[in-house]
């Protein structure tokens, strides 16, 4: 435990292996973070009943819409989204599988965090960034803590 303006020892440094484990897993998710951001909002807007129109994504994720063209362009590329000419975006079938599971570990992270006190509004804006950093054990340990209580 941390105490407030303490210091707190250091642990010895762990063999090079286990110790880049940690950092690879962390570029890996950062590399990740970004697909499963456009996949999640594209099937929030279908599922708003929209289309999932490029300046809708750009207005959404606060970026420009070139940087939208591009993505969706890569999405496309890894089968994840298809596009039709002067409609909107689709999501394929493995789109749609990558957009649930990062609904989930948001809807779990979130709901952990509001569990601890944590005001709706920061619980989702924290949540959108742990989500895509948080392993499958650490999820299982949220939703068993949220259970016993």
């Amino acid at each position: 435990m941390v105490l407030k303006n303490r210091p707190v020892p250091r642990e010895p440094l762990l063999d090079a292996e286990i110790h880049s484990e940690g950092f690879r897993q962390q570029r890996e998710a950062r590399r990740s973070a970004l697909v499963e951001d456009y996949v999640e909002l594209i099937a929030d807007l279908i599922e708003d009943g929209n289309e999932a129109r490029q300046v809708d994504i750009a207005a959404r994720l606060g970026v420009a819409q070139p940087t939208v063209a591009k993505m969706l362009t890569r999405l496309c590329a890894d089968g994840l989204v298809s596009r039709k000419p002067y409609r909107g975006v689709f999501l394929t079938e493995a789109g749609r599988k990558v957009a649930e599971e990062s609904r989930i570990r948001h809807q779990t992270v979130e709901a952990f965090l509001r569990s601890l006190g944590v005001s709706a509004e920061t619980a989702r804006i924290d949540a959108e960034g742990i989500e895509h950093h948080v392993s499958a054990e650490t999820l299982e340990a949220f939703r068993k803590a949220m259970t016993a209580r």
